[in-house]
């Protein structure tokens, strides 16, 4: 029984992990040209805009709560920004500088709002971040009238497309926000407080945690990263895309889940979180890599998904 109750925490800690080596094992064996450096690096590519989202979103998810808008978001404060800095629908140019700090401001200015509608009136999550989503939705469609916003300069370019010792920009702005995260998560109250209120609120209510404060600090959180990964994905891109964010709000909840952050609240960390979305990246990638169609790796993406979050339930309940 003891030896039975091992295995399965064991399991249900090192779940992702297994994963996503299973899934590297699988590849390479497929195709040598999965573990080339060049390929890892694109691994790490397409999955940083999803991770960079991933990042809020686990701050949120550890309260209990969920932000659907968070695709949107992103978007919608890449739009804004690539205004700033082109003179689109402004008529005037900031430099790419001060449209991308305004940009993140914006991003933690909507996230701000979703957690105001949570905390002071009793919005359910769901409820709320759909709300956002709509609303960054509609305002970057009228900011772009629908059309993408293009010329923008090469500094914002850089962001999503550039590299620094060899290491690409978006690769090293996840590195950089999943060490910060880490860092508030494990070693300052805000992060103890995020994980009590996720475990049991009232409990942490009387221990006089403000929980409204601290779950209004998970949703900025959340916009402000979402607001990071639309700048870069802007950037990566050297055009403002109104219409590529939609997928965006359920791959960054996806990664949470594969990570191992509980849709309940209290459970979850930053490494795992990674570890979940470079499994979505690394499964894209190698799909490709052996020809599958884009449509059939729709299905064989839920299909792992499915597996991945019953294995965990499965290890949860024995444990």
């Amino acid at each position: 029984m003891a030896k039975e109750k091992t295995f399965n925490e064991f399991l249900r800690n090192s779940s992702a992990y297994l994963i996503l080596l299973g899934l590297v094992v699988i590849f390479t064996t497929l195709t040598p040209r999965f573990l080339s450096l060049t390929n890892l690096i694109n691994v790490f590519l397409q999955t940083s805009i999803v991770a960079l989202l991933a990042i809020g979103q686990t701050f949120v998810m550890l309260t209990g709560g969920i932000d659907l808008s968070v695709g949107m978001v992103g978007i919608c404060c890449g739009a804004i920004a690539a205004g700033f800095a082109t003179g689109y629908g402004f008529g005037f140019t900031l430099g790419t500088y001060p449209a991308l700090i305004l940009g993140l401001l914006l991003g933690a200015t909507l996230g701000g709002i979703s957690g105001l509608l949570i905390v002071l009136g009793n919005f359910p999550p769901f409820v709320a971040t759909l709300v956002m989503m709509a609303i960054a939705q509609g305002i970057t469609l009228v900011f772009t009238q629908g059309r993408p916003i293009a010329g923008l300069p090469s500094s914002f370019i850089f962001w999503g497309s550039g590299s620094v010792g060899g290491i690409p920009m978006p690769v090293l702005l996840l590195v950089i926000g999943v060490v910060l995260a880490y860092f508030l998560l494990t070693c300052t109250s805000f992060g103890l407080y995020i994980y009590a209120i996720g475990g049991n609120k009232e409990m942490a209510r009387l221990s006089g945690i403000s929980a409204r404060k601290v779950e209004l600090g998970a949703y900025i959180i959340s916009g402000l990263t979402a607001a990071l990964g639309g700048l870069v994905l802007t950037g990566r891109l050297a055009s403002a895309q109104p219409n590529v964010g939609e997928g965006l709000n359920l791959d960054s909840i996806a990664a949470c889940v594969l990570g191992g952050t509980s849709l309940f609240g209290g459970k979850g960390n930053m490494l795992k979180t990674l570890v979940g979305a470079l499994i979505m990246g690394a499964l894209a990638n190698g799909l490709n890599l052996i020809g599958v169609p884009s449509y059939p790796q729709l299905v064989i993406k839920g299909l792992v998904f499915i597996a991945a979050v019953t294995l965990y339930i499965v290890s949860s309940r024995k444990h």
